[in-house]
C-alpha cells in the first residue's frame, strides 16, 4: 500500500490510499479519484518527501513517522463533514438509477415514470440535451463510486 497526498485544481489537499503507484494511474485515468472536499475530478498527486527505510541489517533506531490525524475515512474538515452528510441524505432519500439516468429523467419529466428524486451518471452530450429540454438536473459535487 502506498499514501498519497493529493491535490485538486481548487488547491484542496487531501491523503489517500492505493495499492501501487500503477492502481493510482489506472484509477485516475478512469475518472474515479475525485478531491474529497469539492468533488473535482482535476485530481493529481502532491509534491511528497519519499520514505526511506534503512535496511534491516542496519543498527539504527527507527525514525518516527508522522501519524494521520484521524481515519482517512473520516471528514478532515467542517466543509468536508457538511458535504459527508449532504451526500449520505441525497443518497438515502434518491433512487440511484445509474446510466439509465437521461432516459429516467426524461420519462419522470413526460410523465412516464413516477416522479420520484433519482441519481446516477449521464455522459456530458446527455446532461446538455436534459438542460436544453428544460428538464430540471443538477451535477452533484462529488464522483458517484462505481461498483463491479
Amino acid at each position: 500500500m502506498i499514501r498519497y497526498t493529493l491535490k485538486c485544481d481548487k488547491d484542496h489537499s487531501f491523503d489517500s490510499w492505493f495499492q501501487s503507484a500503477d492502481a493510482f494511474d489506472k484509477l485516475k485515468s478512469a475518472g474515479m479519484i475525485a478531491c474529497s472536499v469539492c468533488g473535482s475530478g482535476d485530481v493529481s498527486k502532491a509534491i511528497m518527501a519519499p520514505r526511506v527505510r534503512p535496511a534491516r541489517s542496519a543498527a539504527i533506531a527507527p525514525v518516527p513517522q508522522p501519524q494521520p490525524s484521524g481515519p482517512l475515512s473520516q471528514p478532515a474538515s467542517a466543509a468536508e463533514q457538511a458535504l459527508a452528510e449532504l451526500r449520505k441524505n441525497i443518497e438515502e432519500k434518491s433512487e440511484n438509477v445509474g446510466s439509465e439516468f437521461a432516459r429516467e429523467a426524461r420519462a419522470i419529466h413526460e410523465g412516464e415514470a413516477p416522479d420520484r428524486p433519482i441519481i446516477g451518471e449521464a455522459a456530458p452530450q446527455e446532461a446538455k440535451s436534459l438542460i436544453e429540454d428544460g428538464i430540471p438536473v443538477a451535477p452533484l459535487p462529488w464522483a458517484m463510486r462505481k461498483t463491479n
